[in-house]
């Protein structure tokens, strides 16, 4: 290693030196590859984002981004969230050096925009709840520079650790499965909660760009080719481009009653090049938050029950991804830890922070780093890339925009397969494992929520070694853990004896 470092220029050794590059295992090339390959899969956040937060009045009478414009709202709340991505990914790989991209937290979003239409009489706007995202963030800064968050991650048992990372592993497979139409929520009352295709049959162009994009990454993965999910993502896109040129296939449409009357169409991006690949970026939605704006509003008890919300969401969504990235990566040490761990957490504490004070919600650790990492990249230089490729999108968002989630989500499930295999290392014949592992792996998918499976999971771990008469066994930081989880869980009926 020493003699390659000294034939390099010395630009290059001293890149490979402060990223540890060849000890990990990796190069260069591996590392911009998987850091584009990331971008591409985090990409769709730009657009889902204004989606979700855009759209509904505030108490204010105005949208998120303080204007009556949808169309601006949205592209307000795009580019803050290609912003404060970016900047956040690009400190996760300097000060942290771990392949990990950070953006806005999805379900973190939801909930922002459920406050807002729960609470418009009471006056509360988008601005009021970022400001309780920083507070949230906040605290959980103050967490982490005490060394408690790094602790409650030392104290969880390898086994949950293993079970958490199988579970996100289905748990994105899934994500890729429904962003794609493959299995969606059926049209007609009273039937299954989900259903293949559309009526139970694979219907419509995107469908199949979908499955050609899943078949040619595994075919690719099989053949060891090089760059294999890039290489399926851009034929995949390329394919809906052509499609939807000869078709004219168009976006999903809802009518006045919210019904879908074309589900055979794009979900989210119509694959064809713009009319121009550039824009000037707007960066007013910066700096829209009121820290203590909610407290007068909702009353105390609410404020307080909403960060405890999104505090626990943070605090364990971004332990289940380090831990699912750092296994597929194979940076664990032999405790299940991964290097740097406090610097994680920091970097992760901030993102929360800058989510808020940006106006565009939390900012959290993305699973979809695991395709980044199962195209190569093993240190903070592919998140740098992935950071720079999304402030590249502020101006070049047009162009960016041409990926449809049909061509990317491929990538989803074929990463799930993969930290799926994981589930080999659970003892499944002891129950005291087996059992909080089981929890924890479906409760991902099935509630769409990390935090419940990881939730679920330490509740059982606690109540099984109870059971078996083994409560010493379990660590001190675990019993308040579980507690935690026990009020998060019940946290709606707590709230109204509260108030």
């Amino acid at each position: 290693m020493s003699t390659d470092t000294r034939t390099r220029p010395a630009a290059a050794a001293g890149l490979d030196r402060f990223f540890k590059i060849t000890e990990r295992g990796s190069t260069v090339a591996r590392e911009v590859r998987g850091g584009v390959v990331t971008f591409f899969t985090m990409v769709y956040i730009v657009v889902l984002n204004p989606i979700i937060l855009s759209g509904v009045v505030d108490g204010s009478g105005t949208m998120i981004g303080g204007t009556t414009d949808l169309n601006q709202s949205k592209l307000l709340v795009a580019v803050g969230t290609a912003v404060i991505a970016g900047v956040m990914s690009i400190a996760m790989g300097l000060f942290a050096n771990f392949p990990i991209a950070l953006a806005a937290g999805l379900g973190i979003n939801g909930l922002i925009t459920g406050m807002v239409i729960t609470h418009a009489a009471d006056k509360v706007t988008y601005a009021d709840l970022m400001g309780l995202v920083v507070i949230e963030g906040v605290i959980i800064l103050v967490l982490v520079l005490t060394g408690f968050r790094k602790a409650v991650f030392r104290a969880i048992p390898a086994q949950l650790k293993v079970a958490i990372s199988v579970g996100i592993g289905l748990f994105i497979a899934y994500i890729g499965i429904i962003d794609a139409g493959f299995a969606r929520r059926p049209t007609s009352p009273g039937s299954v909660p989900s259903e293949l295709g559309i009526g139970g049959s694979l219907n419509g162009w995107p469908t199949l760009v979908f499955v050609v994009g899943v078949f040619l990454i595994a075919v690719l993965l099989i053949r060891k080719v090089k760059g294999a999910i890039l290489i399926g993502i851009v034929a995949a896109t390329a394919l809906a481009m052509v499609l939807e040129a000869i078709f004219k296939i168009g976006p999903r449409v809802f009518d006045d009653k919210g019904a879908l009357t074309n589900p055979s169409a794009w979900q989210l991006t119509v694959p064809k090049l713009p009319d121009s690949v550039t824009n000037t970026p707007d960066l007013g939605i910066l700096g829209q938050f009121n820290l203590l704006g909610s407290f007068e509003k909702l009353g105390i008890v609410t404020a307080v029950m909403f960060v405890f919300s999104l505090l626990l969401a943070d605090f364990f969504d971004t332990m289940g991804t380090v831990v699912a990235i750092g296994t597929e990566a194979k940076l664990l040490d032999a405790q299940g830890n991964p290097p740097h761990t406090d610097r994680i957490l920091v970097v992760d504490s901030v993102a929360a922070i800058a989510g808020g004070a940006g106006g565009v919600s939390s900012n959290t650790s993305y699973i979809e780093s695991a395709a980044g990492v199962e195209e190569g990249a093993r240190t903070g230089l592919a998140s740098i890339v992935t950071g720079v490729l999304f402030l590249l999108a502020t101006f070049l968002a047009p162009l960016f925009a041409v990926v449809p989630s049909e061509a990317a989500a491929p990538a989803l499930v074929i990463v799930g397969f993969l930290m799926m295999s994981q589930v080999k290392n659970i003892e499944w014949d002891d129950m005291e494992v087996a059992l909080p592992a089981f929890l924890t792996i479906v409760l991902m998918p099935f509630t769409y929520n990390i935090t419940v499976g990881i939730g679920a999971g330490f509740i059982a771990w606690v109540l099984v070694k109870i059971a078996r008469g083994h409560a010493r066994q379990i660590h001190p930081l675990l019993w308040i853990v579980a507690a935690f989880f026990v009020v998060y869980f019940l946290k709606t009926p707590l709230e109204s004896v509260l108030t």
